[in-house]
């Protein structure tokens, strides 16, 4: 029997959906800001103790109208390309994993993979939740969710890195890897640091009330939130020449037990 041909109806580089999955928050953030600083000064620095503020949080300036319809719509169109990303390193973690000969490592790896997994898409969940409800709808919600994002998104950054000296026991073997796990550690201690700075002027600005403390809390958050994107942002060196593909007849191209996965011959 004649094998059916491949028709592929499209074909989207990988890296330009990384590339688009970065750019869409990224510019959003920035038209809100910019926007709501010029024509909603008042409303954007307002908080509890009514103290001087120059810099407004990231929860102010998409939490006023319309800046809030354009940053829901933008984080709608970029939740589906993330959970995507997300079971694409699912499946090429486990692929590095079926390379090891260790049983003790494979263990070990394998346990750290659903930790790892399970911290993504909690992330993007949080996220989400956080993007609809915002700080001047239902406060104590944002807040707490805006916890959960904060603590999954750093415990997902050290999952990887985890999991990745576990795969890579003897470094990285490219230049490319070699890049990748460069840039994700920097990224993960510079979240780090401007998370303990978020915290601490966080305390200053609710307990103290003290000039420009809610300023510094917020300039913390957009630097947390540009190492965040970082971080994901590497996406682009761990899968440089992949494509996200579209087509009919592929079955015989399927890994087995790949959730979203091909292997063209």
């Amino acid at each position: 029997m004649q094998k059916r041909k491949l028709a592929v109806h499209l074909i989207v580089s990988f890296r330009d959906i990384c590339v688009f999955t970065l750019v869409l928050p990224l510019g959003t953030l920035f038209v809100c800001f910019v926007s709501a600083y010029v024509f909603q000064p008042e409303e954007i620095h307002e908080t509890h103790c009514r103290v001087y503020n120059v810099i407004p949080s990231i929860s102010a300036i998409t939490g006023v109208s319309p800046q809030r319809y354009l940053w829901r719509i933008s984080i709608a169109l970029h939740i589906g390309p993330r959970i995507i990303i997300a079971f694409v390193y699912k499946n090429y973690y486990r692929a590095l994993i079926r390379e090891l000969n260790d049983l003790a490592q494979i263990k070990k790896a394998t346990s750290l993979l659903r930790i790892v997994h399970g911290l993504n898409i909690v992330e993007i969940s949080a996220l989400c939740c956080v993007t609809y409800v915002s700080n001047k709808e239902n406060y104590p919600v944002h807040e707490k969710v805006f916890i959960l994002f904060m603590t999954s998104s750093l415990s997902y950054m050290l999952a990887t890195l985890k999991l990745l000296k576990v795969l890579q026991p003897n470094g990285p073997q490219t230049t490319q890897e070699e890049t990748s796990l460069r840039y994700k550690r920097a990224f993960f201690a510079l979240s780090i640091a401007s998370t303990i700075g978020l915290i601490l002027f966080f305390l200053k600005h609710r307990f103290l009330c003290h000039d420009l403390a809610f300023s510094w809390f917020a300039l913390c958050e957009y630097i947390v939130a540009s190492a965040n994107m970082g971080f994901h942002c590497t996406t682009m060196l761990d899968f440089p020449t992949e494509d996200f593909m579209i087509a009919k007849n592929a079955n015989r191209y399927r890994k087995k037990h790949a959730t979203i996965s091909w292997k063209l011959d």
